[in-house]
């Protein structure tokens, strides 16, 4: 197991857990106490967890996600559920929004062979997924791409969307609630988010059971807002019937 592989089964971990200390996690990942010690230091910096005398504990920070480069792989096989139901969703011949996301990427892999589709990728990694897919037509929004995250923000981006109008979008959060609503990390992603919300007929929110019920920091909208929500068999029954009783349909992958 290398760092990477190492710092993902950790945050993994954490989440579920709440509190690792050093000597139990380094006997489970066969790696010595020192190792342990310089994870935590790393992903203490990156702000996914917080040091604490013996071991770590979650951040709980709201305003900080998660690198893509970690966000990528978890839930994988989740994601790749979402992303084939929500192109099942699509018709030949409409226009879509694929919001910036590890779960709009899967997404666009599903979208891969479709015929007479025009998108509009808030992504540099799903403009590049699709660019040469003959059956699709790719568009950019234009604006300021963030590094790492490759998303487009700032004004240029938001200006295509009070000039365009689109059948569907497809959008990520940080975290999707009853009282809080859809939310972001980021403050210039959920103003992207936004605009792209106004413009499209369609709003179909993707998030696999970790974001159910979580807040992050940015509200993009009220969950009476949004038509469709598309999650996995981990997201808790209680709060989806929360959301089904708001008015939202709930298709589980």
């Amino acid at each position: 197991m290398n760092a990477s592989q190492r710092h993902d089964r950790i945050l993994e971990l954490l989440e579920s857990e709440g509190r690792l200390a050093v000597s139990d996690l380094a006997l489970r990942l066969q790696v010595s106490d020192m190792t342990i010690r310089r994870d935590f230091e790393v992903l203490e910096q990156m702000d996914l967890l917080s040091r604490v005398h013996g071991g770590a504990v979650p951040s709980g920070s709201r305003s900080y996600e998660p690198p893509f480069a970690v966000r990528v792989g978890r839930n994988l096989e989740a994601k790749q559920r979402i992303g084939q139901a929500a192109a099942n969703l699509l018709r030949d011949g409409e226009t879509v929004i694929l919001d910036a996301g590890t779960t709009t990427l899967e997404v666009a892999r599903s979208l891969r062979g479709r015929k007479n589709l025009r998108v509009l990728a808030l992504s540099l990694h799903i403009a590049d997924l699709l660019v040469d897919e003959p059956g699709i037509t790719i568009m950019l929004s234009g604006g300021v791409a963030r590094p790492g995250e490759r998303s487009m923000i700032g004004h240029l981006a938001e200006q295509t969307f009070r000039e365009l109008s689109f059948d569907t979008l497809f959008l990520t959060v940080g975290g999707i609630d009853t009282r809080s609503g859809l939310t972001e990390y980021n403050i210039d992603d959920a103003g992207i988010k936004r605009a792209a919300f106004a413009s499209a007929r369609r709003r179909i929110a993707v998030a696999d059971g970790s974001k159910i019920g979580k807040t992050a920091f940015v509200k993009i909208c009220a969950i009476d807002d949004l038509d469709v929500l598309i999650t996995d068999a981990t997201a808790p029954d209680d709060i989806l019937d929360q959301f089904r009783n708001a008015g939202v349909d709930i298709i589980v992958a």
